[in-house]
């Protein structure tokens, strides 16, 4: 990172689309396997859009965007999604100011506690939020697909 330009944090626009699905597709290898429709990042921007906007950040650096971040909050937990830092301008502390900047935002609204998921297989990830503060709850974590993304019984 230069010294001459400055790193912003600013709500989501849809002008951002374009340059956030890229970021994404390169921070989320997972975003290229068209073979996993539940990993669409069109359509988790088009959901975020309709589901706490407002909680919808990128990072701007240069005049181009470098990183994102989605909080969530149902009264219960927040939670954080799509940490996403541009390859080249890792370890240069965005992803620290993403977090900061989400985490202040749930807080405003009275958020008690942050979760997050982090793949098992990725422990540079998990290292990166235990040096924020962040620990293994001792919990397990469940899901289940719905609607058109939901798995058939085998037969």
């Amino acid at each position: 990172m230069t010294t001459t330009a400055t790193l912003s944090i600013r709500r989501f626009e849809a002008s951002d689309t374009d340059a956030v699905v890229a970021l994404w597709q390169e921070a989320f290898p997972e975003y290229r396997d068209v073979t996993r429709p539940q990993r669409n990042p069109h359509l988790s921007i088009a959901n975020k859009l309709v589901t706490q906007p407002e909680l919808f950040f990128v990072a701007v650096f240069d005049e181009r965007i470098v990183g994102t971040v989605m909080g969530g909050y149902d009264g219960h937990r927040g939670w954080l999604y799509s940490l996403a830092v541009d390859e080249s301008l890792r370890r240069h502390g965005i992803g620290t100011r993403l977090v900061a900047h989400v985490e202040n935002a749930l807080t405003e609204r009275g958020c008690p506690k942050l979760n997050l998921q982090v793949l098992s297989a990725k422990d540079d990830v998990r290292a990166f939020y235990e040096a924020l503060g962040y620990r293994a709850d001792a919990v397990i974590s469940l899901g289940k697909r719905l609607g058109e993304l939901a798995e058939t019984p085998a037969a």
